[in-house]
């Protein structure tokens, strides 16, 4: 199986998006995603940012590479009587199903960062945008202090170093990188912009049971956790995860409320 597939099918990030809903509302709203745009939702997930763009009464196609998130957004679709999205499954490296200038907004939050191949994800995000529309990208930083940059960092201090030839998904976090890839689509420098933004993780349950969603769902902390049971340093991967979640939480003991910084880029095609 594709590995990016495998990573995003493993668990369920739908109970990770459950605590992305209202940020991924506020920032479709900030974008200018309005009525009768066709709008594609590149990693979609089960539809964090798809389905605020519907309810503003776009057009939208939300592509995921997992099949069941792919399959929960179209549950979530038709559970909010929405019939102007559907979801489908799709590789952000590959988008042949799709024709040249389709959109009118091509947006990623989170999601084509993490495909292989960046050059081939700029290409296809610029191709089938329209002319005059934009692209969209919402990109974690490395480095960054705040929440996943760090869950992704320690993570990757308690897994196996990764397969020659592979390219960290956090370089679409440095502004260097986003306009090289897409430069190289054939989108000059001027008409790509960059502002620093943050997603709030929010939940009426507790940090530690956050934690429990990170360590039980999640993709990349499975791994690291499968990883450090096998060195026997799995209480020390948790440790670190409830080290970070309880200091960074700005909400009380039984709620979440965590911010998390990102680079989010504007593509004007």
């Amino acid at each position: 199986m594709n590995p990016n597939k495998a990573l995003w099918e493993k668990g369920d990030f739908t109970r990770i998006a459950e605590t992305m809903r209202e940020s991924g509302a506020e920032l479709v709203a900030k974008i200018g995603i309005k009525e009768n745009l066709d709008v594609l939702d590149l990693g979609c997930g089960d539809g964090t940012t798809a389905i605020p763009s519907a309810k503003l009464g776009a057009n939208v196609l939300g592509v995921d590479i997992a099949t069941n998130l792919v399959n929960a957004g179209n549950i979530r679709a038709k559970n909010e009587g929405l019939s102007n999205i559907v979801f489908k499954e799709g590789d952000a490296t590959d988008l042949n199903e799709l024709k040249d200038q389709s959109f009118d907004i091509s947006m990623s939050i989170f999601g084509a960062m993490f495909a292989p191949k960046p050059f081939d994800v700029a290409k296809e995000m610029v191709r089938v945008t329209r002319s005059g529309g934009k692209v969209v990208m919402g990109n974690w930083i490395p480095g960054d202090p705040t929440l996943v940059a760090q869950i992704l960092k320690i993570s990757s201090e308690f897994t196996p170093p990764p397969p020659e030839g592979f390219v960290s998904p956090m370089l679409w976090g440095i502004e260097d990188n986003v306009v090289e890839r897409f430069a190289n689509a054939g989108v000059s420098k001027e008409n790509i912009s960059f502002d620093r933004d943050t997603f709030m993780f929010k939940a009426t349950f507790s940090p530690s049971d956050f934690l429990d969603r990170l360590k039980n769902y999640y993709g990349p902390t499975m791994n690291a956790f499968e990883a450090a049971e096998q060195n026997g340093k799995a209480s020390e991967l948790y440790a670190k995860l409830e080290d970070l979640v309880n200091t960074q939480n700005t909400g009380n003991e039984n709620s979440t409320l965590i911010p998390a910084t990102y680079l989010r880029v504007t593509v004007s095609v």
